[in-house]
C-alpha cells in the first residue's frame, strides 16, 4: 500500500492539472535541467488565452506569513493584482528551472499588476536568504514551513512546485503541479492582466 501511495504521489507531481489555458490537455515537453525554455509545440503556440472560468472558486487570501526578514505579509494585501502563488523548496530541481522565468515575469509584468509570491514549504529564513541572493529572486518570498493551513487552502499539495494563478478578483483561475512551460505561464499572465 505504501508503494502504491508513493507511486500515485509521484505521478501527481509529474503531471500538470488541466487548466482552461491549454488548447489540449497533452503532456508537456520534457525540459532538461538548467534549460532556459523548451520549444513550443504547434498546439501550444496556436492556443489563445482565455478568461478565468466563470465558475472559478475564490482563493483564500486571509493568511499572514513571515517574509525572510521575519516581517508579517498579508496575502490579502495583494488583492486587485494578478497573483502567481508558487509553492516551492530550495532542494527542488524543477523549482530552480522556473525561478529565473518568474524573475523575468516579475520585472516585465510587475508594473502592469502582476505579483509573484513564492512560499517556501520547508526552508527556514536562514536557508532562504542565501538562496534568494544566489538566484537574484526579485519577487516576494514567504516562509511556509509548518503552515499546513496555507498548503491545505491551495492544495492538496503532494509535491513542489505547485503554482496557483489568481486573478484580480481573487479567483483561482488555474493550478499547475510540477514543471510547467514558460510559454504557458506567460500566456496565462497576459490573459489575466
Amino acid at each position: 500500500m505504501i508503494a502504491i501511495a508513493g507511486v500515485a504521489a509521484l505521478a501527481a507531481v509529474a503531471v500538470n492539472f488541466y487548466t482552461p489555458w491549454r488548447a489540449q490537455d497533452a503532456p508537456m515537453p520534457v525540459v532538461e535541467r538548467g534549460a532556459r525554455e523548451e520549444p513550443e509545440s504547434t498546439a501550444d503556440a496556436a492556443a489563445e488565452p482565455v478568461a478565468c472560468p466563470a465558475d472559478a472558486k475564490p482563493a483564500n487570501l486571509e493568511f499572514t506569513l513571515k517574509d525572510v526578514n521575519n516581517q508579517n505579509v498579508r496575502l490579502s494585501s495583494f488583492k486587485g493584482k494578478v497573483i502567481m502563488l508558487d509553492f516551492w523548496a530550495t532542494w527542488c530541481e524543477p523549482c530552480k528551472v522556473e525561478i529565473p522565468w518568474f524573475n523575468e515575469f516579475q520585472q516585465k509584468y510587475g508594473p502592469s499588476g502582476l505579483q509573484i509570491i513564492g512560499i517556501s514549504v520547508d526552508d527556514s529564513a536562514e536557508q532562504l536568504k542565501p538562496f534568494i541572493e544566489k538566484l537574484k529572486m526579485n519577487y516576494i518570498v514567504l516562509q511556509g514551513l509548518g503552515r499546513d493551513d496555507v498548503q491545505d487552502a491551495f492544495g492538496p499539495l503532494v509535491g513542489v512546485p505547485i503554482t496557483v494563478m489568481i486573478d484580480r478578483q481573487g479567483r483561482i483561475c488555474g493550478k499547475h503541479a510540477g514543471l510547467t512551460s514558460k510559454s504557458i505561464f506567460e500566456r496565462e499572465i497576459k490573459a489575466l492582466l
